[in-house]
């Protein structure tokens, strides 16, 4: 389905093309991008709320700036989509996050105007601020740097670090702080409530405005007079907020709050910034959503990504099945642990900023004082998490894989060193589907298993991963239970608790031929395949490991004492994975087999829907099939 843009909107393939309509074209301009969007992702499904909530910072940054050879770096690239049609890919945009397809995020190699990869939070400012120097240091002092963060990817520590470090540098960069009180769940912490007395204090706002009315003017009185003014401005804001401003008071020039969705004040505003040396913040309200109303005056989490929908009336299309479904893992996780909660007082729950998308928000409805949104932090998310287990607790700190990545010293250094009961439970393991190569978890399981004492389990059943969250919560010491984004395959999955032995596999399926060794849901992958292969005469054995860490070595006794094929499946990285540790067990016993290893190739794999991926790499059923046919030296019965 093609969707068709605007008038003005038709004629802009590149910014050049935005440049040339006057300022008096830029609010239609506005208009017939924010109705593009809606048009594409109401049909093709995506991100949305949060590219609406910049429209207009799009248009005015790409107006004045001159992309690309200015730097324009977005923190996470949620918000991108605007940038994306106006920097040439317009009509290429329906294929966004399809496989194949336009990222989701900025991409360096899709585009030249996407001057960093991003995907996961608060890396703009570091990353422009590299820029800045590396231009400092060639002398091209002109060049702009500009950073656009909002005000969840501000409470990373990282941002925080880049700040600290820009407020010595001297540099010409900006800060935009796109201010709407939202990442993919409302805001949580000490900044949020700091921004929204800046926002909100009427005194300062109006003080404000008579300080803008004062910098516009600078180019007209030169330098000394810049430094006069800028003195008297840092006075009035401090007096009036009754406190310090935190970002002045790291040495970056505070502007600010602007209404974010005035196109006009923005270009007028970012042109007198240009101007202006140094490190600085724009500080940007803006509503997350802003012109469609249903986003607006909806819940917004849900907005943050809907799926499609009808445009006109707001309904998210929802199939409705026949038959009773698979929960989503990551339900079986949230209400799992309100259950154990309730038998175990010791249990706490803990998430970086994802409580809707870990279902978190379960355990914080239902118990409030005993579970935490930490806001995107997943250093202190681990190290809050071990603090909390010194005192005889047991928290479940739920991170995707991908953002785990994040919080690796922590798990060694401040939980595993120390052999601390902290439960790690990481979401979205594996492909994560269309969010691309920056949300996989594709390394868990080989980061994971080379530190002392920690477990390293996977269920490939939400019968599992109850029983294994069980386990966990008496196992006294550091556990980590992965699971993949999406359903599982019990409809009935709500079961007794049983203590799964640490280490202790199981047989699935009894076979001579050849061995199937799986890890995790994917093992649902290996029983399909091997329905296929006893059809066609081929008898593999299949075998759910459940555990990296420790290996059941009584059960691989077993295996490599009676098979000399061997296939093992992962949904996670070959180099050093769940393959991996089974050929080195096998060595270091004095067993010899041919293994086969099935899993996530040492390449970057791009977006598109998992079994797309899956497929591609050769471990979906077929592919499972098919390798063990070739090793089992069957030709397929037609």
């Amino acid at each position: 389905m093609f969707i068709q843009p605007g008038e003005l909107l038709a004629q802009i393939n590149s910014p050049a093309d935005l440049k040339k309509f006057s300022k008096d074209s830029l609010v239609q301009i506005c208009d017939e991008l924010r109705q593009f969007i809606i048009d594409n992702v109401s049909v093709y499904g995506g991100h949305f709320s949060a590219s609406l909530g910049v429209v207009e910072l799009t248009v005015a940054l790409h107006y004045v700036l001159n992309t690309p050879e200015d730097q324009l770096v977005w923190d996470v690239g949620h918000q991108a989509y605007g940038h994306k049609i106006l920097t040439g890919r317009r009509e290429n945009f329906h294929t966004n996050r399809l496989y194949g397809g336009l990222s989701g995020f900025p991409k360096r190699k899709e585009s030249i105007y996407d001057t960093f990869g991003v995907g996961h939070s608060s890396t703009s400012i570091s990353a422009a601020l590299g820029m800045a120097v590396a231009s400092q240091y060639k002398g091209l002092e002109a060049k702009q740097h500009v950073a656009v963060i909002g005000d969840g990817s501000m409470t990373g520590g990282m941002a925080f670090e880049a700040m600290n470090h820009a407020g010595v540098s001297d540099t010409n960069l900006l800060i935009i702080l796109n201010d709407n009180c939202m990442a993919i769940d409302p805001n949580v912490g000490a900044l949020k409530d700091y921004l929204t007395d800046i926002t909100t204090s009427k005194t300062y706002n109006k003080a404000k405005d008579e300080i803008w009315k004062i910098l516009g003017k600078l180019s007209k009185f030169g330098t000394s007079a810049q430094d006069v003014i800028s003195k008297v401005e840092g006075g009035i804001k401090s007096a009036l907020l009754n406190q310090s401003n935190l970002f002045e008071s790291l040495n970056l020039r505070y502007f600010g709050p602007v209404d974010g969705h005035d196109v006009n004040h923005l270009a007028e505003i970012l042109k007198d910034l240009k101007d202006i040396p140094g490190p600085k913040i724009l500080h940007c309200v803006t509503m997350k959503g802003k012109g469609y109303a249903p986003a607006e005056k909806g819940n917004q989490t849900t907005w943050h990504a809907p799926g499609t929908f009808d445009k006109v009336t707001g309904e998210i299309y929802k199939s409705t099945p026949s038959t009773p479904q698979a929960p989503k893992y990551q339900d079986v996780f949230g209400h799992t642990l309100v259950e154990l909660a309730e038998l175990d007082d010791r249990i706490m729950g803990v998430t970086p900023a994802m409580p809707s998308g870990s279902s978190m928000n379960i355990m914080m409805k239902a118990m409030p004082d005993r579970a935490f949104d930490v806001g995107i932090a997943e250093q202190h998310a681990v190290t809050f998490s071990a603090g909390l287990a010194t005192q005889g607790l047991v928290p479940f700190c739920n991170i995707y894989s991908t953002f785990m990545q994040r919080a690796y010293d922590q798990v060694l250094h401040d939980v595993c060193l120390q052999n601390l009961p902290v439960v790690f439970c990481l979401d979205r393991a594996g492909f994560a589907g269309a969010d691309g190569p920056t949300h996989h978890g594709a390394y868990d399981i080989a980061f994971f298993r080379c530190i002392p004492n920690l477990v390293v389990s996977a269920p490939m059943d939400e019968e599992e991963l109850r029983n294994m969250m069980y386990s966990a919560s008496i196992h006294n010491g550091p556990y980590s239970i992965r699971y993949p984004r999406g359903k599982g395959v019990m409809p009935e999955w709500k079961t007794p608790f049983e203590e799964i032995p640490l280490g202790q596999g199981r047989i699935v399926k009894e076979g001579e031929d050849i061995a199937i060794l799986s890890i995790g849901h994917i093992g649902n992958y290996a029983i399909e395949a091997c329905g296929k292969l006893t059809k066609e005469g081929i008898n593999p054995a299949h075998y759910d490991m459940r555990f990296v860490k420790p290996l059941d070595g009584d059960l691989l006794h077993e295996i490599f004492g009676k098979f000399k094929k061997v296939v093992t499946v992962e949904d996670g990285c070959l180099m050093g994975g769940f393959g991996s540790a089974v050929i080195e067990w096998m060595m270091d016993h004095g067993y010899q087999a041919q293994v086969k290893r099935l899993g996530i190739p040492d390449e970057v794999v791009e977006h598109g829907e998992q079994i797309e991926l899956h497929r591609a790499c050769g471990f979906d059923p077929e592919g499972i099939a098919a390798t063990v046919r070739s090793m089992a030296a069957v030709t397929k019965t037609t």
